[in-house]
């Protein structure tokens, strides 16, 4: 159940606009979209109840150009070589000891993890999910977080198909980058809160490289994300590509 996304938005000053719900989703899309190739290592360190520590390590390629991404896992050792690529519509599972690639659904798991693939693809909101209208009249309302100051927002999913049905987001005024994310399910049922702690400026974007999402659901459990080693530099379009995955597990 862990939300994972890479977040990027233009460090300059944000124009002045007359603030709507839909106006501050769509600036949230524009800040999780970016125009260059982005790739890091990705750590992912889960504790959870039943089973203790677990700590997940990976090599994340991402081109929203083309909606493609591609996962290489380094650790835990069970893993390594393992992968996951997706290109278009398309999702296929790597399996290094059998050499053989599985079309899968977006709800799989990642490497054992909470994570799927709608938490490392290019965010949609503005095509998911819309805002919905509080008593006020409006469709947000004004909140600070941790003395920052930010908009609340509650959205609504448009189709069956999204990973939660309602999501509630604080989103910096300033930024439009996100501080804190519950996510509910079909009965209302509060099943995760995320908070994205840290964020850096990687050539004039901002990058989120630390977050923590907690399962609301199955008390105790939680994941540390950690993003590192991250670069924006073009990617080669083999990379995206089955041949490629499969060499990278050799």
């Amino acid at each position: 159940m862990t939300t994972i996304f890479l977040v990027f938005i233009s460090v300059t000053t944000l124009m002045a606009q007359t603030i709507s719900g839909g106006y501050i989703i769509q600036k949230m899309d524009e800040a999780m979209r970016f125009k260059s190739d982005i790739s890091a290592k990705v750590v992912l360190t889960q504790k959870k109840v039943s089973q203790g520590t677990r700590v997940i390590e990976m090599r994340y390629f991402r081109r929203d150009q083309d909606d493609s991404f591609l996962i290489s896992m380094i650790a835990p050792e069970v893993e390594k070589g393992n992968g996951y690529l997706k290109k278009d519509d398309h999702f296929w599972m790597y399996r290094r000891n059998t050499r053989s690639f599985q079309h899968i659904s977006r709800d799989e798991n990642i490497g054992g993890t909470d994570a799927n693939a709608d938490d490392f693809e290019t965010k949609k909101l503005a095509e998911l999910y819309t805002p919905v209208k509080l008593a006020s009249g409006q469709d947000y309302s004004e909140e600070t977080v941790a003395g920052i100051p930010v908009y609340k927002i509650e959205l609504k999913a448009k189709t069956n198909d999204t990973k939660y049905p309602k999501r509630v987001y604080w989103v910096k005024k300033d930024t439009f980058l996100p501080v804190k994310e519950q996510n509910f399910s079909l009965s209302g049922t509060l099943m995760q809160t995320s908070y994205y702690i840290k964020y850096t400026s990687v050539q004039g974007k901002y990058v989120l490289t630390n977050g923590l999402f907690v399962d609301e659901f199955e008390k105790g459990n939680r994941t540390l994300l950690e993003i590192s080693e991250i670069s924006l530099a073009p990617i080669e379009s083999k990379v995206f590509t089955k041949a490629h995955l499969e060499n990278l597990s050799k």
